[in-house]
């Protein structure tokens, strides 16, 4: 009997040692992005999130006054620059598209145009979402002609799904395009102390996804979305979420194929 336990002993303290080293798993870096709408038209908040410390992403509406004036300056700063492409929503007045819009009326042809002059008026862009369009992401020959220019010139979607029958994602990933979706809207409501109760809801998103993606804007709301953001950052550092570029949210081979930069004169 003796002999037995002897022979037990160091098997069981095997057992209980070895699996735990062989068992570990490193913690899945949990990341969020954080996309602002509206540089190039608003003003408000513009400065404090360009010049803060959050890698928050810049989507600059094209033709506007300061689109390209935005996106040099997004640029100087080490933020991300994004195209946020206007396009015609179900309900809403015309004064919010800006100038010209992807509107239903429009050819394929008529539409790569405006996507193409969009990325000449707003350098550094690496990728594209959609300012409203609710009824325009629906049309599959429009959305089809947005995302066949974002291949040639190799941007990224996001789509900020302002509909559920948006066919982004569809065509995007037909044409082999990294899309991804927007998870919460920060200030659909005026207030700091909403755009932190969003950010909680995007922190716990990401806590379930791995990932989560938040929209806010400059201009009117900008000023309350700019505190809201930043009076957060405590929470995402004590959960260990890393705010990092829309960019930062594709992985995997064929996306990193997706991005190497094309050669001059591509």
């Amino acid at each position: 009997m003796r002999k037995f336990v002897s022979m037990l002993i160091p098997f069981m303290f095997l057992s209980f040692h070895q699996p735990a080293s062989a068992q570990k798993i490193e913690p899945k870096e949990l990341k969020a992005a954080i996309i602002i709408d509206d540089f190039g038209g608003g003003t408000g908040g513009v400065r404090d999130f360009l010049e803060g410390e959050i890698p928050i992403t810049a989507a600059v509406m094209p033709f506007t006054e300061h689109s390209t004036e935005h996106a040099k300056w997004a640029h100087k700063y080490g933020i991300e620059v994004m195209i946020h492409l206007s396009m015609e929503p179900k309900r809403g007045k015309r004064s919010w598209l800006g100038p010209r819009p992807i509107t239903n009326d429009l050819s394929a042809a008529e539409v790569k145009q405006i996507v193409r002059d969009a990325i000449k008026d707003v350098p550094y862009a690496v990728g594209i979402n959609n300012h409203m369009g609710s009824l325009a992401v629906e049309n599959e020959e429009i959305v089809r002609a947005i995302v066949e220019v974002a291949k040639e010139k190799r941007l990224f979607i996001i789509d900020s799904a302002t509909s559920p029958n948006t066919k982004f994602p569809k065509i995007a990933n037909e044409l082999g395009v990294p899309v991804l979706k927007r998870d919460v809207f920060l200030d659909d409501i005026s207030s700091s102390s909403h755009v932190r109760q969003q950010m909680i809801r995007l922190a716990k998103v990401t806590e379930i996804k791995g990932s989560g993606i938040a929209i806010g804007h400059v201009g009117i709301t900008g000023k309350v979305c700019s505190i809201g953001v930043f009076q957060s950052m405590d929470e995402f550092k004590r959960r260990h979420i890393k705010i990092v570029p829309a960019s930062g949210l594709f992985s995997g081979k064929s996306t990193e194929k997706y991005f190497i930069p094309l050669k001059k004169g591509s």
